[in-house]
């Protein structure tokens, strides 16, 4: 319970994930599909066609019409949500520190899906993935999640094509995936989200940055460290150089938002001095993750 405190947690008891998709699932859950199945709740009618199932012709409106329609229901069925954290050493800078921030929020998404009685799972990864947490359901369950989420240590580079490649390939079925990330990857992130485009993933990309990388407040001549690589820059900063980088960060992050705005994809940033129950609560009902 460390990384949620009991009065958050009863304010996401009444949160539930959503799937922007058609998603069939394993087995019969609790959430209503927009697929039509043959639960006991009515949807709509649709003409009969040739080999229809004969079980499900509405007599009555034959009665009054004589035409054929079909009665379409709900199918209730289950969701599958994939929650991947950046585990990476670059996440862990900032104050509020950015690996933390993405532990928190991993921790409300999974609590809110488990509630929901939808499959959850979540892995970590850096330059591959690193270590992941089993699929579980309910409440009964999520303390192996917040077990799992606090036995985390940011650690190693990043490479995001190769850790989206290897979860996309073990992933099987459709579902909720969520990439909890700062995304910053020399290699870029255009080939790992294509994996997920290319299986058909409701996928949501929550991209965190620290308040410091955004607008950092520095002077002088400095030797900036690569926390991944190790390697070494020396810089001067000046007044022109921090207009360039501010803008560069900008154009990072207009890139990224406007790749998933063209491929369907959920996107949502975040500094990380935004107010946590802020986030939960409101920004992600605004990108359709949650209502």
């Amino acid at each position: 319970m460390k990384l949620l405190d009991e009065d958050f947690i009863r304010k996401l008891d009444v949160l539930s994930v959503v799937s922007r998709k058609v998603i069939a699932g394993r087995m019969r859950g609790e959430k209503r599909s927009k697929r039509r199945g043959v639960s006991s709740e009515f949807a709509e009618h649709r003409n009969y066609s040739p080999g229809d199932d004969t079980r499900f012709i509405d007599w009555n409106i034959y009665g009054r019409l004589s035409r054929l329609f079909l009665k379409l229901f709900y199918e209730e069925e289950d969701l599958h949500v994939s929650i991947l954290v950046d585990a990476s050493e670059s996440m862990n800078y900032g104050s509020p520190n950015k690996f933390d921030y993405a532990l928190r929020l991993a921790a409300a998404l999974g609590y809110i899906a488990a509630s929901g009685s939808d499959r959850v799972s979540i892995s970590a990864f850096s330059d591959s993935i690193s270590d992941t947490l089993r699929p579980f359901r309910g409440k009964g369950q999520v303390w192996r999640m917040f077990d799992f989420l606090e036995g985390l240590s940011p650690s190693g580079g990043t490479s995001l094509a190769a850790a989206c490649k290897t979860f996309a390939v073990q992933s099987r079925g459709k579902g909720i995936t969520i990439v909890v990330s700062d995304f910053l990857d020399e290699n870029g992130y255009d080939e790992a989200l294509r994996y997920f485009v290319a299986r058909n993933q409701d996928l949501f990309v929550l991209h965190l940055l620290s308040r410091d990388e955004i607008s950092p407040e520095l002077t002088g001549d400095l030797k900036l460290l690569d926390c991944e690589t190790g390697t070494e820059t020396e810089v001067s900063i000046s007044g022109p150089l921090m207009k360039t980088y501010k803008k560069t960060v900008n154009t990072f992050c207009h890139g990224l938002k406007n790749y998933c705005g063209s491929r369907g994809l959920g996107y949502l940033f975040a500094a990380t001095d935004t107010p946590f129950e802020q986030l939960v609560l409101n920004y992600l009902k605004r990108i359709g993750l949650v209502k």
